[in-house]
């Protein structure tokens, strides 16, 4: 009779890489597009016009707040197409993951003080919280995905806590057994 294996090996399944291919991604992703047009359509009409009517320092947060806007969609669509590609085959992970280098993802924030913020215009304030909750739900899906991966794009299993126990089983097992005494 053979021997059963105390772990038996198993393909994992990675739940960013599933949350990636669903329907939840295609709603994020055409979530973060329709904010991005959104926000190309605001700053190069209305918002233009509200920043001249902006006193000096709302008018310069304006402005750096705006590109700060732009910056974050920018990198977020980026990702979202990414992403769309690999779905649609026609980046492998692996490729996707050496591309994803030159997408910069990083959490910020609104740098101008609380009392700059609410003297910008509203639609701007909206658009700025917008792409913060958008960018946090990509770095968390991108963490899912690509920090669960060594740089050849080979899933890395997480550290089981009863992993050391079970090799230390498996050497005890298989350990040459020493003559018994005989009596």
């Amino acid at each position: 009779m053979g021997q059963t294996p105390l772990l038996k090996e198993s393909t994992t399944v990675s739940f960013g890489e599933k949350l990636a291919a669903s329907e939840q991604f295609l709603a994020l992703f055409q979530e973060g597009m329709d904010l991005v047009s959104r926000a190309a359509v605001y700053l190069d009409g209305d918002g233009r016009e509200e920043a001249k009517l902006l006193p000096r320092p709302a008018a310069v947060a304006y402005a750096v707040e705006s590109m700060r806007l732009t910056t974050r969609l920018m990198q977020a669509a980026s990702w979202l197409l990414l992403q769309r590609a690999v779905n649609e085959g026609e980046l492998t992970r692996v490729e996707a993951a050496a591309e994803k280098r030159r997408i910069r993802l990083s959490e910020q924030d609104a740098v101008s003080n609380k009392d700059v913020l609410a003297r910008l215009p509203s639609r701007l304030r909206d658009l700025i919280g917008l792409s913060l909750r958008l960018q946090a739900r990509i770095i968390h899906l991108d963490l899912l995905i690509y920090k669960s991966r060594d740089p050849r794009g080979n899933s890395i299993a997480p550290a089981s806590p009863v992993e050391h126990q079970i090799e230390q089983l498996r050497a005890a097992f298989a350990a040459p057994r020493a003559a018994s005494p005989t009596m």
